[in-house]
């Protein structure tokens, strides 16, 4: 029996055997549902942990991760000839169901490799990437993390200036990143450079996959307005890249970083946009409503129930969107529908939760659930930006989705190019 007839039923007693065998069951929780002041009341945006805890959850992960792999459960949808499976998403969708019902280690190190960085070289890298890479990647042997943004290119990131000079058959990369989530602890990333500096600044640019840990490479934690540091930045000084390790054709990185950034897009938009990070619960927000006695409170209850109902329109957007890209087809500008959607969604939960908190954020009391909120508050602004800046999604929704005329900038023509200052009609 080939693998694309493995019929999901089957592939669910697999997996039920494989999760028994090697974890235990979560444990059953009783039909009371949330209560206030019970369990932890962490809500933060970016979840920042010490570095030897980030190095113990990692090595559990790619511990599990491997597990996974080697038992044929790693790359459940991916090609049979890089160590996928080749089944459907409807397998990939009961695998991700059952496994919820059992105690894993947390898989977010790999989210970035997997979710952009890895579609990536599968879609552009050479055989020698594909082969060197793909692999380890889905066993969690390696991780990777994505290099675009500069200080100078952050949302105009066609106009970034790291460079990448030909040197026989390697390049020779120099400059800076900036805002690379988790830099400290990947193998690999993927990063855009700007090849041909004489080529317009949207085909002067070439994709690679650097080494992490190759001379010249330095990162540095960037501290956050939360405490933590979960970005870095990261300078190239004349790092050697084989040319192998391209990403597509010389000067067309415009084509490969929009591959990634569609898929980053889709990652953020589907990923949380329609739970806000698990903390969109009704049952949480109408226990903060109630604890603080301003459950009669009509504008916070009206306010309550549109945030309620824009995470689920978001939520069943996104699921649309996932779908279609794990469907084989190549994830479009309306992606960023979703991470326009997510930016907006925990804007406004912020300032509702704000409103009903109101002085309790401002000092930690020791009171369950209210100075927990400053962290995600203070990092729901990151989310405006990350991905994506809103101004930027909305141009792409405007121009390649509802089909709006260009906004004119410095690199376009002016609609107004033609009118004549001074004079009179």
């Amino acid at each position: 029996m080939s693998e694309q007839q493995v019929s999901v039923e089957d592939f669910e007693a697999e997996v039920e055997a494989f999760l028994e065998a090697n974890t235990t069951r979560k444990k059953q929780t009783d039909d009371r549902g949330f209560t206030w002041g019970e369990g932890d009341d962490s809500v933060a945006m970016f979840e920042e942990v010490d570095p030897e805890a980030e190095r113990r959850g990692l090595a559990e992960a790619k511990a599990w991760r491997a597990k996974r792999f080697d038992a044929g459960l790693g790359w459940i949808t991916g090609p049979e000839e890089y160590g996928g499976r080749g089944l459907t998403v409807a397998h990939e969708r009961a695998y991700a169901r059952l496994e919820a019902q059992y105690e894993t280690p947390d898989m977010g190190f790999f989210g970035i490799g997997l979710g952009m960085v890895a579609p990536t070289i599968l879609a552009h890298g050479t055989d020698t990437a594909k082969d060197a890479y793909l692999r380890a990647m889905q066993r969690g042997d390696i991780v990777g993390c994505q290099l675009f943004s500069e200080p100078g290119a952050g949302s105009d990131l066609a106009s970034l200036q790291m460079k990448a000079v030909r040197d026989g058959d390697e390049w020779l990369l120099t400059g800076q990143k900036v805002w690379t989530s988790g830099a400290q602890y990947s193998d690999i990333g993927e990063v855009i450079c700007r090849s041909d500096p004489d080529q317009p600044k949207h085909r002067g640019l070439t994709g690679f996959v650097v080494d992490m840990q190759a001379p010249g490479v330095e990162i540095r934690p960037l501290r956050q307005m939360t405490g933590g540091a979960s970005f870095n930045e990261v300078f190239f000084n004349e790092v050697r890249v084989p040319d192998d390790h391209r990403l597509g054709d010389v000067n067309d990185g415009w084509r490969v970083a929009l591959t990634t950034l569609m898929n980053e897009r889709a990652s953020i938009g589907s990923g949380s946009g329609g739970s806000g990070g698990g903390v969109a619960s009704i049952d949480r927000l109408a226990g903060m409503l109630e604890h603080f006695g301003k459950s009669d409170d009509a504008v916070l209850r009206d306010q309550l129930m549109r945030v309620w109902i824009d995470f689920q329109v978001a939520k069943y957007t996104g699921q649309r969107a996932s779908d279609k890209v794990k469907a084989g087809q190549l994830p479009g500008p309306e992606m960023s529908i979703g991470k326009l959607a997510l930016a907006h969604n925990l804007t406004n939960l912020s300032a509702w939760v704000s409103e009903v908190l109101g002085p309790r954020m401002t000092a930690d009391t020791g009171e369950w659930g209210t100075f927990a909120w400053t962290k995600f508050v203070l990092g729901t602004p990151a989310m405006r930006i990350a991905g994506g800046s809103d101004e930027v999604m909305r141009n792409i929704v405007g121009e390649r989705v509802l089909g709006l005329p260009k906004e004119p900038g410095i690199d376009t023509t002016s609609p107004f190019k033609d009118l004549k200052v001074g004079t009179q009609s």
